[in-house]
């Protein structure tokens, strides 16, 4: 089958205005648990809002970007299945690999060149999540890459974890912050669609009808699970920030 003859934006362009939307919430969440761990002074303190950073960028505007940019996506005269596990699997590893690059810039000394480290570590990871999560569809054909366009998606994606990385260290006030975010969200789903935009189907009537979950039966728990996460780390930025303000009242 064509390449032409996928859909990736079936159900219009709200799938991608909903995407860019929540990776920009997931990095506007990030940019904040970051400048926290960096006001606080213990290391223990330090890890819990690396953390909490890591599962706001690699879980919520990374990870959950592209699950929501997937609703979209769409294979005519065939149906789409995943794989819940290998897409729980590609969370695990989003999140992973964020949390492990804002370590290296936030947990130990500062400098450049481990900026850059930080910066290819996580956006290598984050393509290879995009590429994990890709490899959770069943369908009655087989998925195939334009290596150009994958190699483009990869640059893309060092370069945007690399900036991300930076915006935590020197974004300081709340318009700068927003304006990190609503960049990070660009660069988030552009490394997504560039990804997508490397994909080549081809569908063989001869396979086997396609086993696993359907992306809008995962819809529900995912969105639940994710509100939850996003409820609890607004509710922790603000407790913290009462916290901060009691103690040097």
């Amino acid at each position: 089958m064509n390449h032409d003859s996928m859909q990736h934006f079936s159900s219009g362009l709200s799938t991608l205005t909903l995407a860019y939307v929540v990776s920009v919430i997931g990095s506007l969440l990030g940019l904040a648990c970051m400048a926290r761990a960096r006001a606080e002074r213990t290391r223990a303190a330090k890890v819990r809002w690396t953390v909490f950073g890591a599962v706001s960028i690699g879980g919520v505007a990374i990870w959950l970007m592209h699950f929501i940019a997937m609703l979209g996506f769409e294979v005519p005269g065939t149906p789409v299945k995943y794989s819940a596990p290998v897409t729980a699997l590609s969370a695990v590893v989003a999140i992973g690999v964020v949390g492990v690059g804002l370590s290296l810039v936030t947990l130990i000394r500062f400098t450049r060149m481990r900026l850059l480290v930080a910066g290819a570590l996580a956006g290598l990871g984050v393509a290879g999540m995009h590429y994990l999560g890709m490899s959770a569809i069943r369908f009655k054909g087989e998925i195939s890459y334009d290596t150009t366009m994958v190699v483009l998606s990869c640059v893309i994606a060092v370069v945007a974890a690399t900036a991300a990385f930076w915006f935590t260290l020197v974004v300081k006030t709340a318009v700068a912050r927003t304006a990190a975010g609503l960049i990070m969200g660009v660069a988030v789903t552009g490394m997504h669609y560039t990804g997508m935009a490397a994909v080549r189907v081809s569908v063989d009537p001869e396979f086997a009808v396609p086993s696993g979950t359907s992306v809008f039966d995962l819809v529900f728990p995912v969105f639940v699970t994710s509100a939850v996460v996003v409820a609890a780390l607004l509710w922790m930025l603000f407790t913290a920030d009462d916290d901060a303000l009691g103690e040097t009242a």
